[in-house]
């Protein structure tokens, strides 16, 4: 197992230990004005395993990619098929790289847009279900989907994906003044 590896070699490491590279995934932090600050849009974890959670159960709308595929590109295409829901137009401003508990790395965009989550139709997943059984079930990608000032949103969302909603604001607060 390699330890020290140089910074310059960064997510190499996941490819020298174990044999394969680390998982990215894009997404999309959708945000509208609220009463008391932004709103972000946030997607509860469909399938078993969160079925009865809440806090830390909420995710942006995102999914994997690939080595050839663009980050931009796959958050779109993530948004689309965890929603079911077109992308809204505007433009998509990379907030930041978040990298989970298990070394995924999670690039975000924000856009500025409004969305009726009541239209929501989520993609579906096939799982063996119960573990174990040999029988497989589909659920969606996606429960429901609704809107969260910051301060709820933050009790909502994976920790891994929290300091998203701290590096909002501050993008925001760039935008208002440049």
């Amino acid at each position: 197992m390699v330890r020290n590896i140089p910074a310059p070699l960064g997510d190499r490491r996941a490819t020298w230990e174990t044999g394969r590279m680390p998982t990215t995934s894009a997404g999309v932090l959708l945000h509208r004005p609220g009463p008391q600050g932004p709103e972000v849009l946030l997607a509860h974890m469909g399938g078993p395993f969160w079925a009865k959670k809440d806090a830390g159960a909420w995710s942006i709308p995102k999914g994997e990619h690939g080595p050839d595929e663009e980050p931009r590109a796959a958050a779109a295409r993530e948004f689309t098929e965890e929603l079911g829901l077109a992308l809204p137009a505007g433009p998509l401003v990379e907030l930041g790289t978040v990298r989970t508990s298990g070394g995924k790395r999670v690039t975000a965009f924000a856009l500025a847009a409004d969305l009726d989550p009541d239209r929501v139709v989520p993609g579906t997943f096939t799982m063996e279900w119960p573990p174990r059984s040999g029988r497989t079930q589909e659920f969606p990608e996606v429960d429901r989907a609704a809107w969260f000032g910051l301060d709820e949103a933050r009790a909502k969302i994976t920790k891994a994906q929290l300091p998203l909603l701290d590096l909002l604001p501050q993008l925001l607060a760039g935008h208002a003044s440049g």
